[in-house]
């Protein structure tokens, strides 16, 4: 169901972006935007990993390096019937982690120091796995496609304001088309590209539990990274927002509200399904809500302590 979900989105998407053209009436000139805005996408397609993972300052690691980090991925990979991912650690206090890469074959993990020096072994490995997951679900080329359509749609918004104006360009609507196309329209493709977000991150989350066998441990990850990142801000994130739906917690300061606006569902919705799996493979027992932003992030399931994880 998520899968099709998905795919309705996407094709919201383009009709969405045939509908500004309509709109604008210039065809000449969403031909040029769809061509450039087409160009530097594919151009993303291509280097996505490299960008992302610069932006985060990124360093690789290896066996090694960090023996017991990539261990732990080589041993889910497998686990996940996937190709051993390119591992990389970003030194930065909030506790997270992202997936890029164009397929399976070109993918890459990436981890946070403080989420290694935070979390336990079992929630880590949560995380592990619910990356890993989006690397098997081809989620980062879903998220290229709409960041395409996307981007024209707000290209061709751009050039509603130097076309709009002209009465001899076929605009339907005149003005009414150009603030539509100017104003609405981008927002509309903003909020469609963050509902395609919010519905990976479920099947990923799922995925992930799977991989693992423990939906508890990813689900005290969830609600331990949830709580610190309201405390610690991801400063890399916040200079560069447009890449935080690839985290597994928005990196983002602000509400985790699961409405049209955010880029990922709330914790606790995401938690629930998880406890609700995990009661279907036969245990059970409840994980501590997300607290207020000032609260100590809780521990559940294995030991550990909320200032040094497994191997810090």
């Amino acid at each position: 169901m998520s899968t099709l979900r998905t795919g309705i989105l996407l094709a919201a998407l383009t009709a969405l972006f045939m509908g500004v053209g309509y709109l604008i009436g210039g065809s000449s000139g969403m031909l040029i935007a769809f061509v450039v805005a087409a160009g530097i996408n594919l151009f993303s397609y291509w280097n996505s990993d490299k960008i992302v993972l610069r932006m985060h300052h990124a360093r690789p690691v290896d066996a090694r390096s960090s023996p017991d980090l990539y261990a732990m991925v080589q041993r889910l990979s497998q686990h996940a019937g996937l190709p051993m991912p390119a591992v990389y650690v970003i030194e930065n206090a909030q506790p997270n982690a992202f997936a890029t890469g164009r397929n399976p074959q070109n993918s890459a993990v990436a981890v946070t120091s403080g989420l290694i020096q935070r979390l336990s072994f079992e929630e880590i490995e949560g995380v592990v796995a619910h990356e890993l997951a989006h690397i098997k679900h081809r989620d980062t080329l879903t998220m290229t496609l709409t960041a395409t359509i996307a981007g024209a749609i707000s290209m061709l918004a751009n050039f509603a304001f130097f076309f709009g104006g002209n009465r001899n360009n076929n605009n339907p609507l005149g003005l009414v088309g150009v603030i539509v196309a100017a104003i609405v329209a981008p927002l509309a493709a903003a909020l469609v590209q963050f509902a395609v977000s919010r519905t990976r991150e479920y099947v990923a989350d799922r995925t992930g539990a799977e991989i693992t066998g423990n939906p508890r441990g990813l689900a005290s990850a969830l609600v331990n990274i949830s709580n610190a990142a309201a405390r610690i801000p991801n400063m890399d994130a916040e200079r560069a927002p447009a890449t935080a739906h690839m985290f597994i917690i928005n990196p983002l300061s602000g509400a985790r509200m699961d409405n049209l606006f955010s880029t990922h569902p709330s914790t606790q919705n995401r938690v629930d399904r998880l406890m609700a799996l995990e009661r279907q493979m036969g245990g059970g027992g409840p994980v501590s809500r997300p607290g207020p932003a000032a609260a100590t992030p809780p521990r559940v399931g294995r030991t550990g302590t909320a200032d040094r994880g497994p191997w810090g």
